[in-house]
């Protein structure tokens, strides 16, 4: 296995290489944020999770785990200006990382399929100096080419997938904070 990929690199050419290398980034990047936010997310939701039950089961305010508790640490009482910049901080702090995923999984096949074309260019340009060219000629020089853009594809896969279930986890995470925010306001009200 090891000498078939050795082959294809030493028939490859630079460009090709390059594009396999930056998709070989994207691909560690894409994993690093994913499990990186993932579990970050999963803490801070399993505090606001808690925090929110509290609330129902009684509490006037909201744990001092809760983002909320900081946020609110300057005013005197809760008010609803003050809770919709705390959930504004939330959203912006669950999001990180939804950017970068997004940007990989939509120019990673662009990155992938410029290498295969680059490739494809060269097998020709490798095929018009022989008298013949046939099936058995063109066909691996081809296929090899296309290895580029499956890359590509194989990539943004990843960083669409992950970026759907991070932007799931974060919706998760803001709604948990809006309902302690809507039981704080309702509370002051009742009193």
């Amino acid at each position: 296995m090891l000498e078939i990929i050795a082959g294809y690199f030493e028939r490859s050419s630079p460009i090709t290489v390059f594009v396999l290398g930056v998709l070989s980034f994207y691909l560690f990047i894409t994993v690093w944020i994913f499990v990186y936010r993932y579990l970050s997310l999963g803490r801070w939701l399993s505090k606001e999770s808690d925090s929110l039950e509290q609330m129902h089961m009684g509490s006037a305010t909201v744990s001092p785990k809760s983002i909320l508790k900081s946020c609110m640490k300057k005013a005197l009482s809760p008010n609803a200006r003050i809770l919709e910049m705390c959930e504004y901080a939330a959203t912006k702090e669950a999001t990180k990382g939804l950017t970068i995923l997004s940007l990989i999984a939509s120019t990673s096949p662009f990155i992938g399929l410029f290498g295969t074309v680059i490739s494809i260019l060269e097998a020709f340009a490798g095929l018009g100096t022989q008298k013949s060219a046939t099936l058995s000629v063109v066909a691996p020089a081809i296929s090899e080419a296309l290895v580029a853009t499956a890359a590509g594809i194989f990539v943004a896969i990843f960083a669409y997938s992950f970026h759907l279930l991070l932007k799931r986890r974060a919706y998760e995470l803001t709604t948990t904070i809006a309902m302690q925010c809507d039981l704080l306001l309702a509370s002051k009200n009742g009193k």
